[in-house]
């Protein structure tokens, strides 16, 4: 995993298109406070073709998740948010409930 830093949210962002209408695919809770979410998205870097992305949120302070189960009903047609304030990151799916504040990310890029 790659860690992301706050100066590289909007090109991270702008590359897999906020993540607009991807497929939210699962939550993995390896702790108390980290928490692990993959995605289906586009990547501008790759001509748009669909890759996945594992989003890794260590040292969580807060989060708003929903059950894996419901994950395929999530809308994701507007993406996501990232969103840094000078100590935690702030993620949220624009159309859901599903939240999480953490200090630090990292991602991992792998095929569709």
């Amino acid at each position: 995993m790659q860690p992301l830093h706050s100066n590289k949210l909007t090109d991270f962002l702008d590359r897999f298109v906020s993540f607009e209408d991807g497929e939210f695919r699962d939550i993995k809770i390896k702790n108390p406070t980290t928490i692990t979410l993959t995605f289906a998205t586009q990547d501008k870097n790759r001509a748009y073709d669909w890759i996945t992305i594992k989003l890794e949120f260590s040292s969580v302070s807060d989060a708003s998740l929903i059950d894996n189960n419901k994950l395929s009903f999530v809308d994701m047609s507007d993406g996501i948010s990232l969103e840094n304030d000078g100590t935690f990151f702030a993620f949220k799916i624009l159309n859901s409930t599903c939240q999480i504040k953490s200090s630090t990310i990292k991602f991992e890029e792998g095929q569709f």
